[in-house]
């Protein structure tokens, strides 16, 4: 480890962080894996796929903990889909069961800070078709992968609603360390929101890469797609 720096009275105050120059912006262009392709969402090409794999999920539920929605009217989704693609952050992507060649989930880089190489992922809406399978995972992977091996990010983070328990189990899951709650944070479809922050560093990233590498691994699944091994227990 290199030498902290130290004030002028001697005393640590951090280490340094040697030849930084900060982080290129996220490209639009597709992270691809096994099961699902990643890709900058195009409203004429995802729009409508993407309402009516959501439209599984007749109560609504998937849009519990996000800002808008749930949508029951295709024009209104689309209207959406179409004020969140109008800058590059967030940058929106749409997750695509490559099985189908379809538009099955969302997840966006957002508070993309290139000085400080820091970078949240966010607005995630798994259709039913997404949640809880292989390319659900998967689809993780690659944008963290896309964070700090392609791009050299140093802090990747996830937030989410205290009371969503599926997303504060997700990142538990994934590798994220949770850092506290930041209290009265937001107020959102006439509610409170107290948000759940959590982190992964690039110093941990290796670990966690390893441990995703080897769950996702084809022989982790036995004849009936299950898995052996679950990913959580594949990290040190």
């Amino acid at each position: 480890m290199t030498t902290p720096h130290k004030d002028q009275f001697g005393k640590p105050v951090g280490h340094p962080v040697e030849n930084w120059t900060g982080c290129a912006f996220p490209p639009r262009s597709d992270m691809t894996g096994s099961h699902v392709i990643v890709r900058p969402l195009d409203v004429a090409r995802d729009a409508q796929q993407l309402f009516d794999a959501n439209s599984k999920a007749s109560d609504g539920s998937r849009f519990t903990y996000l800002p808008t929605g749930p949508f029951t009217d295709f024009d209104a989704y689309k209207a959406w889909l179409e004020s969140m693609t109008a800058s590059d952050d967030p940058m929106l992507h749409a997750i695509i069961d490559k099985a189908t060649n379809t538009a099955v989930g969302v997840a966006a880089f957002m508070r993309i800070d290139q000085k400080n190489g820091v970078v949240e992922v966010g607005n995630i809406n798994y259709a039913p078709a997404l949640s809880q399978t292989i390319g659900g995972t998967e689809a993780t992977y690659l944008m963290m992968k896309r964070a700090f091996d392609e791009l050299g990010y140093r802090r990747y983070e996830w937030k989410c609603d205290d009371q969503n328990a599926p997303s504060r189990a997700a990142a538990a899951r994934y590798g994220f360390t949770y850092e506290g709650t930041f209290r009265n944070h937001l107020v959102y479809k006439g509610r409170n929101r107290d948000t759940a922050w959590f982190s992964i560093t690039s110093e941990e990233w290796p670990a966690i890469r390893a441990a995703f590498e080897a769950w996702l691994a084809p022989d982790n699944f036995d004849d009936a797609g299950q898995q052996r091994k679950r990913l959580e227990d594949l990290r040190p």
